[in-house]
């Protein structure tokens, strides 16, 4: 069976202080149960909050991850972060291809493809992003961007490098709505990702590669989502910002 993670993306919201505050409460959480056992959990802070984060897990099972990476390792990029950074400030995990980066951005499956592979290289586990949006979903051409998205931005990896990443589903018409898509539409959309695997990297990396969930997760819907043998867990937005939220979706694994 494979591991579950459970992620919290924090987007843009808490200070280093709040990241410290945040982890005072939540870690006891997590010692009250059986959690860290049975599920990898990885916090995604903002880049400037990752060292406070690194600190205040110390000594606990929780990982840490960036939000955001620039394929190259230095230069003239103003803003960027490189994946040697992150990894230097401690982060082990890092978000590729995030809907709101492709959204407000303008990133390409092109960039994800090169941001995996820097973020690998730089020895970070990547959780690469796909999702349509609502347009899409309503025209029933969900399977054409999975498809497509995978073509573009993970099948361009070798077989080694796949077999290090995980890969979340991420509904953009369910991301930040309150909407979310039912258990069964999130399976669905999670065994064409498995397919696009097998097709192209084998059914043994096919059936090893983790696939989370994530679109407006909540301790109330979580258990539905995990009940699905497809679900490898889920990357949770809103709902994770508050200790004690997470901790019971964390709990549904």
């Amino acid at each position: 069976m494979r591991r579950r993670i459970m992620a919290a993306n924090w987007k843009m919201y808490k200070n280093a202080a709040q990241t410290t505050n945040y982890f005072e409460q939540f870690k006891p959480l997590l010692a009250n149960s059986n959690s860290p056992a049975r599920c990898d959990i990885v916090i995604f802070p903002t880049s400037l909050s990752v060292p406070a984060a690194v600190v205040a897990a110390a000594g606990s099972s929780i990982s840490i991850g960036g939000q955001n990476i620039y394929w190259e390792r230095k230069g003239a990029f103003t803003g960027e972060v490189s994946g040697e950074m992150l990894h230097a400030a401690g982060a082990t995990w890092v978000i590729v291809g995030h809907s709101e980066r492709r959204q407000y951005f303008g990133e390409t499956d092109g960039a994800v493809l090169k941001k995996t592979q820097s973020a690998l290289e730089a020895g970070l586990n990547p959780i690469i992003c796909v999702g349509e949006r609502l347009e899409e979903h309503k025209s029933g051409k969900t399977a054409e961007v999975l498809v497509r998205q995978f073509a573009g931005g993970i099948a361009g990896l070798t077989e080694e490098q796949f077999s290090k990443v995980a890969i979340a589903y991420e509904p953009v018409w369910a991301i930040g709505t309150g909407q979310s898509a039912t258990p069964h539409i999130a399976a669905d959309a999670h065994r064409l990702i498995r397919s696009e695997a097998d097709k192209r990297f084998g059914q043994e990396a096919a059936q090893a590669v983790r696939i989370l969930y994530g679109g407006s997760v909540k301790p109330d819907n979580i258990e539905g989502f995990m009940r699905q043998d497809e679900i490898d867990g889920s990357l949770v937005g809103g709902a994770s910002l508050d200790p004690q939220s997470f901790a019971k979706i964390v709990g549904a694994a």
